[in-house]
């Protein structure tokens, strides 16, 4: 299930507050200036510091490059 697109727009990331990245294919939102991956359970985003994935420097790479 995907995350409809102004819920997208107006979610932020609990650490930095900055803007999140919607990843529909991993279904999670990326934050790349805390390099977090927060995941996105049957449409519903996991905003939790303890339960976010840290990305990897290639995917941190990708993500600032886009």
């Amino acid at each position: 299930m995907s995350l409809p697109v102004a819920l997208t727009e107006i979610l932020a990331c609990p650490l930095c507050k900055g803007k999140l990245k919607y990843a529909a294919k991993q279904h999670e939102l990326i934050c790349t200036f805390d390099k977090l991956a927060f995941r996105v359970h049957d449409g519903v985003p996991v905003m939790l510091e303890a339960e976010a994935r840290a990305l990897t420097a290639e995917e941190t790479q990708s993500w600032t490059s886009s």
